[in-house]
C-alpha cells in the first residue's frame, strides 16, 4: 500500500482531501491530532507537544531555547517511523522533504489562489473579510518562515512534490480521485525492504538526537548512526569522561537501541 504525504495552507480543503484518500485507501491519517499521540507514544510530554509551534524562531529563542531543534528531531522520528510502515497518509509537517528521497512516498501538494481560500475561511469560519485576510496572511507566513528555518526550501516548491493540484478548478473530489488513482500505480506501490530498514534506522537516529538535546547535550561535536538491529555507533568528542558516560547512558535508554559502541575521545582543554 501507497504512502503519501499531502501539503497545503489553509483555505485548499486540503485535510478533508486528505480524509478522503486515507479512507479509499483504507489507511490511517497521519493528521495533526494523530501524529500529537504518536510523538506522545514516542516520550514528548504533552505539556512539550503543546509548546511546539511551527513558526520560525527569533534570534534569541534560538539562542536561549534548543527547542525548535529538538522538535525537528521527534518530527523526523515520527514521520521516518510512520513511513517504514509502508503506508498512510501524512498531512504536512515538512514529511514531503523529510521523504524526498523514499521513492514508496507519492508527495502532494494542494493549491488554490488567495482569493479563493479568505471566501472559504469566511464561509467555514463567519470571518469578515478583513480578519479572514489576516488570519490566512498570518497563517502563510509562519509556514513559510517555518519551513526556511528548518529545511531552507519554499515549502511551495514544486520540485518537492510529484502532483500538484489546483482544487480552484477541479475540486476536492476530483483532487482526491486524482491522488487514489496515481497511489495505485506500481511504480508508487513498489517499496524496497533496503528503503524501509533506511527510514527505520533514520526515525531511531533522530529519536536518540532529540533526547540527546533534551538532557543537555550538544551534538556538533557528535555524530549519531544507526546499524541494523537498534546498534548505534558514536563517533567524535566531548569535554569531559562525565559527559562521554552520560551520552552512554541518555542513548541506551531509548527505545529501540539494542547495543551502543562509543568512539568518542575526551578533548584536551589545550586544543
Amino acid at each position: 500500500m501507497p504512502l503519501i504525504t499531502i501539503s497545503h495552507s489553509i483555505g485548499t480543503d486540503g485535510l478533508s482531501i486528505a480524509q478522503k484518500v486515507a479512507q479509499g485507501l483504507s489507511v490511517e491519517l497521519f493528521d495533526d491530532a494523530r501524529l500529537q499521540d504518536e510523538a506522545l507514544r514516542l516520550g514528548i510530554s504533552l505539556d512539550e507537544v503543546k509548546s511546539f509551534e511551527e513558526k520560525q524562531p527569533g534570534f534569541f529563542d534560538r539562542l536561549l531555547s534548543r527547542k525548535p531543534d529538538i522538535y525537528l528531531e521527534f518530527m523526523q522520528s515520527l514521520v521516518y517511523g510512520i513511513s517504514q510502515r509502508g503506508d498512510g497518509v501524512i498531512v504536512g509537517h515538512g514529511s514531503q522533504t523529510l521523504l524526498k528521497d523514499f521513492n514508496c512516498a507519492l508527495h502532494v501538494l494542494v493549491h488554490n489562489r488567495e482569493e479563493n481560500r479568505i471566501e472559504k475561511l469566511i464561509e467555514q469560519q463567519g470571518l469578515p473579510r478583513e480578519a479572514a485576510t489576516k488570519v490566512l496572511r498570518k497563517s502563510d507566513n509562519t509556514q513559510k518562515g517555518f519551513f526556511r528555518f528548518a529545511f531552507q526550501m519554499e515549502w511551495d516548491d514544486p520540485s518537492l512534490y510529484d502532483m500538484v493540484l489546483n482544487t480552484e478548478k477541479i475540486g476536492s473530489e476530483v483532487a482526491a480521485q486524482l491522488i487514489l488513482d496515481a497511489s495505485r500505480s506500481d511504480e508508487i506501490k513498489a517499496c524496497s525492504l533496503a528503503a524501509v530498514s533506511t527510514m527505520k534506522n533514520l526515525a531511531l537516529a533522530s529519536k536518540i538526537k532529540a533526547e540527546l538535546m533534551k538532557n543537555d547535550i550538544y551534538l556538533h561535536n557528535l555524530n549519531i548512526e544507526v546499524m541494523e538491529g537498534g546498534v548505534v555507533e558514536i563517533t567524535g568528542m566531548t569535554l569531559t569522561t562525565e559527559r562521554r558516560e552520560r551520552v552512554m547512558r541518555v542513548v541506551k535508554e531509548v527505545e529501540g537501541v539494542t547495543d551502543v559502541k562509543m568512539n568518542v575521545y575526551i578533548r584536551s582543554a589545550s586544543w
